[in-house]
């Protein structure tokens, strides 16, 4: 079972090349290089330069590379689009997505990249939430779609909703989004925790995140690297647990059985398929922490 893990996904502004330099030495599993919202006007087609140069460079181990481009209907957004496609990032993420069509047409401009550049896409408008489910079924036309990454600061702005009280008022879209993901099979990311001074309080928003059935969390600042690693990870509990379960599935005697007794607890096939989602995590992770 091939998983990626996506525990800590750092935006990181696309026109502070120290930053781009200093991020080859953090524990993200995955950078956002953005061009969007971390960039003023006139610094666009700057960060754009440094942006593509830092993918082409390389040197950032076994992260996750994403570039964030601007709108596809903004003064930036193709240009960013296919200077991106031609950095080969592992993904382009685009944002102000609120369709389908959206998704057709950053697939359409990056046809003749290679296939494992793959298109993400920001969940951050009214209509992105009403839209959902056609959304995550564009996958099925478009194979390089891939992820959804939640914009709860921009649904605030749109709603006039509060990130307030344990995020209440957001709960009913970002959990509308985690299923339209795993209908159809995408992967899903949480939005930020924007008091990045408060670690009690980015480890509270981690674990609920984790608790909704999200992958992983976008960060805006390093210290909150590890509070989401920590989050998202299984614990050594877990991964136990989860070896006794499959161990005992492969037992000769429980061979073909649905469900079968462990230790005084019914266990299901479903409960064996999990745990080989728990222990393929782990062991990503192992492996994404073991020096190159």
């Amino acid at each position: 079972m091939t998983v990626r893990p996506r525990r800590s996904v750092l935006y990181m502004p696309g026109s502070n090349t120290r930053a781009l330099e200093k991020a080859k030495t953090l524990a993200a599993d995955t950078l956002i290089l953005d061009l969007e919202d971390a960039v003023a006007p006139s610094a666009k087609s700057e960060a754009r330069g440094f942006v593509c140069a830092a993918v082409k460079a390389g040197g950032y181990g076994r992260r996750e590379l994403v570039i964030r481009i601007n709108s596809l209907t903004s003064a930036w957004g193709m240009d960013d689009l296919a200077a991106a496609m031609q950095a080969g990032p592992d993904a382009i993420l685009v944002p102000k997505i609120s369709s389908p069509f959206d998704i057709a047409t950053a697939a359409k401009a990056i046809a003749a990249a290679p296939q494992d550049v793959r298109i993400w896409a920001m969940m951050e408008t009214p209509l992105a939430i009403l839209n959902a489910r056609e959304i995550a079924s564009a996958t099925s036309e478009h194979a390089r779609f891939e992820c959804m990454v939640m914009g709860t600061n921009d649904l605030a702005k749109e709603t006039g909703a509060s990130l307030d009280g344990d995020r209440l008022a957001m709960m009913p879209w970002l959990m509308t989004c985690v299923a339209a993901a795993r209908a159809y099979g995408l992967a899903i990311v949480d939005g930020v925790y924007n008091d990045f001074r408060n670690e009690e309080g980015c480890m509270a928003e981690c674990a609920q995140g984790r608790l909704i059935g999200m992958d992983g969390k976008t960060l805006i600042h390093p210290v909150q690297i590890a509070p989401a690693n920590a989050a998202f990870a299984p614990s050594r509990s877990e991964v136990d647990a989860a070896r006794d379960i499959i161990a005992a599935f492969a037992l000769p005697e429980n061979a073909g059985l649905g469900a079968i007794n462990l230790n005084g607890r019914m266990v299901e096939l479903l409960h064996c398929e999990i745990a080989r989602k728990t222990v393929a995590m782990s062991e990503a992770i192992s492996a994404l922490e073991t020096p190159s």
